[in-house]
């Protein structure tokens, strides 16, 4: 590629992948609403806000292919779920079918299926079951892929992440956990296959206690090489594990399942 746009490149995910990305593309075209910095040699900074359709336009335009991070990624205010992750959505995939439908890969989440038990496991075709207003958003912007896959032959990969961070931090992320390289080496299979479609890639490490199953899209060539069972003896010796009929016991959603839905101001 001559030109990769990052989305959600000042965030948690998008700050650990930016310094990764290097030799993907000839640049990296980072973006967020939030300050970034100065770049490198190799990238191209534009702050945008994905809720400004015309500056979402300019900000994909000449891009091959895009990663899209950004957006709320936790629960909130509907307003501003609404902006940023559905209109903001909406604004990515128009400017894209506008600018030659680069791929996409879009940073969907785990909370999309949230209130499945974590003795369930799931394959892809599992109906959704999401935990609040930000999984009810990402299942949205599940549903608009598909829809521009379907009208218009837009592809994109939709991955389901998972806790992707450089180690998991509790006892459920022993299942959720994805780690930077696994994350890493998925980001270049998606853009390497010849043809991708509009899979649901499940966003998680070879995990022995993982609730996901990823068989359909072998296709990709993606085996995912490290595993969350080497953190187990750490977690289990500084992290409580949570009673057995709790919320991050039961269900896939953890936390997220007793927030509440916030009120507007």
């Amino acid at each position: 590629m001559k030109r990769l746009l990052l989305t959600g490149a000042a965030g948690g995910l998008g700050s650990a992948m930016r310094s990764r990305l290097k030799g993907l593309a000839e640049v990296i075209r980072v973006s967020d609403i939030a300050e970034l910095g100065a770049g490198a040699a190799h990238e191209d900074v534009m702050q945008c806000d994905l809720a400004d359709r015309a500056a979402v336009d300019r900000l994909v335009e000449g891009c091959d292919g895009i990663i899209h991070l950004g957006g709320i990624s936790v629960e909130d205010k509907f307003s501003r779920i609404m902006s940023a992750n559905i209109l903001g959505l909406h604004n990515l995939y128009e400017a894209a079918r506008a600018n030659g439908m680069p791929r996409i890969l879009f940073a969907s989440s785990n909370h999309t299926i949230g209130f499945y038990r974590q003795d369930e496991y799931l394959d892809h075709e599992m109906p959704f079951r999401p935990d609040g207003l930000y999984g009810v958003s990402k299942c949205f912007g599940e549903a608009l892929a598909r829809m521009y896959f379907e009208k218009f032959g837009q592809e994109t990969a939709l991955v389901r992440i998972g806790s992707c961070m450089e180690k998991p931090k509790n006892h459920r992320m022993l299942s959720t956990w994805m780690s930077y390289d696994d994350f890493l080496s998925m980001i270049q299979c998606i853009f390497r296959v010849p043809r991708l479609g509009c899979p649901v890639i499940w966003g998680c490490s070879d995990n022995d206690s993982r609730w996901w199953d990823n068989s359909h899209v072998s296709y990709l060539g993606w085996r995912p090489k490290d595993n969350a069972e080497r953190f187990r003896s750490e977690i289990d010796a500084t992290v409580p594990r949570p009673a057995v009929n709790h919320a991050t016991a039961v269900y896939q959603g953890g936390p997220f399942i007793l927030d509440p839905v916030f009120p507007e101001e």
